[in-house]
């Protein structure tokens, strides 16, 4: 599907630590390509799991750029619907997930929900999310504060953080 007139870029966090990740993962960016048109999709990071519960698997983790006509509240229910059909259930907060399908940047809305906050409360804090968002867009800007992904990034703690593969979505 191709974005129309008048649409936005949306930065997605993708995320899984249960079952296959990575081909959920690649599955996810088929299933979110229906929403709009995928501009680009970064490299695969594995990443420890940051809080919940103790004994969690590392997760894999990837970002990517939507450009789409879908208004923020009815994207973010559409990737809500694909973690569902993916298998992912919502039981504790910060738990092992199936999938998982987080709306980081929608243009240069800001919102303070519920049911949405824009940008992404954690996103600016966190290099499982910034380090996928800076292979993207290293320049983009949180709308809230102006800091860039790049500068988020050199402050984050990269530790448990390792880049898999720049090229990930086909088999190999």
């Amino acid at each position: 599907m191709s974005a129309p007139r008048g649409a936005e870029d949306a930065y997605i966090a993708l995320g899984a630590n249960l079952g296959q990740p990575l081909e959920t993962l690649r599955w996810a960016v088929t299933e979110v390509a229906r929403l709009g048109e995928v501009r680009g999709v970064s490299g695969l990071y594995r990443t420890a799991p940051v809080g919940g519960p103790p004994g969690q698997p590392d997760y894999l983790n990837a970002a990517l750029c939507l450009r789409t006509d879908l208004p923020p509240l009815e994207l973010m229910s559409a990737l809500h619907a694909a973690e569902a059909r993916a298998g992912r259930q919502r039981r504790e907060r910060w738990e092992a997930r199936v999938l998982d399908l987080d709306l980081i940047v929608y243009g240069d809305r800001v919102e303070a929900g519920p049911p949405l906050t824009l940008p992404h409360p954690r996103a600016w804090e966190r290099a499982f999310v910034l380090a996928p968002l800076s292979d993207l867009n290293p320049g983009l800007a949180s709308p809230q504060t102006g800091e860039t992904v790049a500068h988020a990034l050199a402050r984050a703690d990269r530790s448990g953080l390792q880049l898999q593969a720049a090229n990930w979505l086909w088999h190999s």
